[in-house]
């Protein structure tokens, strides 16, 4: 049934495209000016409304809710198990994926004929910039893209010309519990955002995301980061309510999609945990 809804174009569009190396390494032929666009991709989603071409996104999935515009867009549904069928009923000329989406359902797009290009979260926070760019290169928003940029990178220079003190040290909490204590290492773009704002991600020493329980409590961190909505619990879960920076009120709540994605709002997290490690 898919193979009799390909969307394999003629030979007469090929003059109105482009060939675009993705994050794969797949060369991928995509029109110049698309009009349809599925996002499978909270971060990209975001972007794409950041550089003002919400108009052309006709599909997203279940977690793209930023901004609130995005719900009145039609859902494809959830990321691990992409509904095929339905991301086809919506006739895209472009479907950009990322970093969440397995790569069999980027090629099963691409067997059904639909240009789809996938978009990878960067480790360093300047692969934020990077994939502005590309996004902006490929829906025909060059020049949004390049102001945008500008814009980040400046906020992000104030931030980083303040005159600074010692550093205190930061742990950003991903994950905490019976199940373990995850956070970011220092290979990760939220490493950067900690030390752009001002800070020394407790962390930096490590690669990948498993923190012992132990050295959490041996360092005793300045200042904890944590999404707010896990604020509550975590400082009043054992024993993390002995540290320092819980009671001491050190503990930093976070937007969700702030820090956890790559996103232009991550200067919002730069300049909140800057605003409070140095004004404490």
């Amino acid at each position: 049934m898919l193979a009799g809804c390909s969307h394999r174009r003629s030979s007469s569009d090929e003059h109105s495209e482009n060939i675009f190396t993705d994050d794969y390494g797949r060369n991928v032929a995509v029109p110049l000016s698309p009009t349809r666009i599925v996002s499978t991709s909270p971060a990209i989603t975001e972007i794409v409304f950041a550089l003002g071409a919400e108009d052309l996104l006709v599909g997203r999935t279940d977690f793209c809710t930023y901004p609130p515009a995005t719900q009145h867009i039609e859902s494809i549904g959830g990321i691990s198990n992409l509904n095929v069928e339905k991301i086809l009923s919506l006739k895209p000329d472009l479907v950009l994926s990322g970093s969440m989406i397995p790569k069999k359902s980027t090629l099963q797009m691409e067997k059904m004929g639909v240009p789809t290009v996938c978009i990878i979260e960067q480790q360093q926070f300047d692969g934020l910039y990077h994939n502005i760019a590309k996004i902006g290169s490929l829906i025909g928003r060059s020049s949004a893209a390049d102001s945008l940029i500008r814009k980040i990178k400046l906020s992000a220079s104030q931030i980083h010309n303040r005159p600074q003190k010692e550093p205190p040290t930061v742990y950003y909490v991903v994950g905490f519990g019976p199940s373990g204590n995850f956070t970011a290492g220092g290979n990760s773009f939220i490493n950067d955002i900690i030390t752009m704002a001002g800070g020394q991600n407790l962390a930096a020493h490590i690669t990948g995301w498993s923190y012992s329980l132990e050295s959490l409590l041996q360092e005793n961190p300045h200042y904890i980061v944590i999404r707010k909505e896990d604020s509550a619990t975590f400082c009043n879960t054992a024993p993390y309510n002995k540290l320092k920076a819980v009671r001491e009120n050190r503990v930093i709540g976070i937007e969700s999609g702030t820090i956890d994605i790559q996103v232009p709002r991550n200067i919002e997290a730069i300049t909140v945990i800057h605003q409070r490690i140095s004004h404490q």
